[in-house]
């Protein structure tokens, strides 16, 4: 199992451009960067796309990690959620009207069920949400469901970036005990 310390021997041997050090992180994180891109972009595609371009920003030094700031695994995500991200709005732009207008013809029926689980999750969350802080509650709704990064809530709300990442931290944590206690599956 990866370490921390292990982490940034092989990210500062990356830096020094050694192939064999990327491999290594590459063959390490390489599935749980997948899960958690096909799990926010949901297409197969765009997630293999994030990998790749994850592990390309490592090897060009484009966002340097900072062992400072936490734990090698949390800064990798971090960058893999702001890939997806860039994906997805990309894919987007580049959508074209004729393709649009194909997949509005197709109709996707949900079931009773279906529509009545998704409100029950709908109305846990919303529940759990309020139940937060309102200084968390506020950075929940920028960072999760606005997209903002936490460098861009800790400049728009003035607070410091650690208070915002510290936030975040808490405001999962209560969420998903407020959701256990609600006894539902929220994956």
């Amino acid at each position: 199992m990866p370490n921390d310390r292990q982490d940034l021997e092989l990210y500062q041997q990356v830096l020094a451009k050694d192939s064999t050090a990327l491999r290594q992180l590459y063959q390490q994180y390489e599935k749980l960067i997948y899960s958690f891109s096909y799990k926010m972009t949901g297409d197969r595609e765009i997630a293999e796309e994030v990998i790749q371009e994850v592990f390309m920003k490592l090897w060009k030094k484009h966002s340097p990690y900072d062992h400072s700031k936490g734990k090698f695994s949390s800064w990798l995500l971090t960058m893999t959620r702001n890939t997806c991200l860039d994906a997805i709005r990309k894919r987007k732009k580049h959508e074209s009207v004729e393709y649009i207008e194909k997949d509005s013809l197709q109709v996707t029926y949900e079931t009773p069920a279906d529509q009545l689980e998704w409100k029950e999750k709908g109305n846990a969350i919303r529940d759990c949400i309020k139940t937060l802080k309102e200084d968390q509650q506020k950075i929940v709704q920028l960072f999760y469901f606005k997209g903002l990064t936490q460098a861009s809530i800790a400049e728009s709300t003035d607070t410091p970036i650690g208070t915002v990442k510290g936030r975040i931290r808490l405001a999962l944590k209560h969420l998903h005990t407020c959701l256990k206690g609600k006894g539902g599956t929220f994956e």
